[in-house]
């Protein structure tokens, strides 16, 4: 699969605001409001400025990470959560306690990516048992040599995602066993730009984030292929298409609240050529596309979620 030019997310950012043309956002204020992932962050900022150059209106993208999303979802502060996993049983009770219903709908899939300096050049491929033995709640493995007695005596200094983001909990799930599961010793983030600077400039440093970040900044990090035990599989759209890059390869959402979609047509409107150009967005902004097959399915739960 190609992966087109980059998309830039500025770090000194928390939320990404298109500017309104056409007939919406008269007011200067966000005729839509989407908050969350900061994975999902930039897929959505693509859809948006497209669908800002075709005459829509205005959309605010924030990047408050998918537990931050979800929590101003479920108040009913805006109209879209961006989500790097599925909502979870805490957060859909607030949404009904409060009258929140919600649409949700697939739009990419990623590829979780372990990322090292570009001057390691030792490491190649990590087991999900060497992952987990870094990772795991109370590890003490603080150099590259305890994790393979071949690698050399460099202090490993380890840069990942906060306990806000979706990454961390979809991370810690498939390598620690269970969601939330991992060593606090680290420098967490719900802003990816901030683990690309830290691994960046860290020779020793080990980081993960979405396949995105990464291929935004290949040219200062390098992607560790994993094996979960069918060998080592390097991410990459083909590989997270294809379910070999297991157990890294996952579904990312937005979700739509009911309400906003019953009495804003622009929402309607932004959601359905999301869907309808999702292929072109998510090549564009570096994310794994949908099947047509999947993208048919999509809308059709959209068309369903309007009245």
């Amino acid at each position: 699969m190609r992966i087109a030019a980059p998309l830039t997310l500025l770090a000194s950012l928390l939320a990404f605001s298109v500017g309104a043309v056409g007939c919406g956002g008269g007011d200067g204020g966000a005729a839509i409001d989407a908050d969350g992932s900061s994975t999902v962050g930039p897929f959505v900022t693509k859809a948006a400025e497209d669908f800002k150059a075709q005459g829509g209106v205005d959309v605010t993208v924030g990047i408050s990470g998918t537990g931050g999303g979800f929590e101003r979802f479920c108040a009913g502060e805006t109209d879209i959560s961006n989500a790097s996993r599925t909502i979870d049983a805490d957060e859909a009770a607030i949404c009904q306690a409060n009258g929140i219903e919600y649409v949700e709908l697939r739009v990419a899939t990623d590829a979780l990516t372990n990322v090292v300096n570009i001057e390691n050049d030792w490491a190649t491929c990590l087991t999900v048992e060497q992952l987990n033995a870094i990772w795991k709640p109370g590890s003490k493995v603080s150099n590259w040599n305890q994790v393979d007695s071949s690698f050399p005596d460099v202090a490993l200094k380890l840069y990942g995602a906060g306990t806000d983001s979706g990454t961390f909990d979809y991370f810690t799930g498939v390598i620690n066993g269970e969601e939330g599961a991992s060593r606090s010793d680290y420098s967490a983030t719900e802003d990816d730009n901030v683990t690309v600077q830290g691994v960046s400039g860290d020779k020793g440093g080990l980081g993960y984030f979405g396949f995105s970040y990464f291929e935004d900044n290949q040219n200062k990090l390098k992607a560790l292929e994993v094996d979960g035990g069918q060998g080592c599989v390097a991410p990459s759209g083909a590989t997270a298409q294809d379910g070999s890059y297991t157990p890294l390869s996952r579904p990312l959402f937005m979700y739509v609240k009911k309400s906003s979609l019953d009495t804003n047509q622009d929402l309607v409107d932004f959601v359905r050529y999301t869907l309808e150009n999702e292929q072109t967005i998510a090549e564009e902004a570096r994310f794994v596309a949908l099947s047509q097959a999947q993208i048919d399915e999509e809308l059709r739960k959209l068309e369903g979620g309007t009245s």
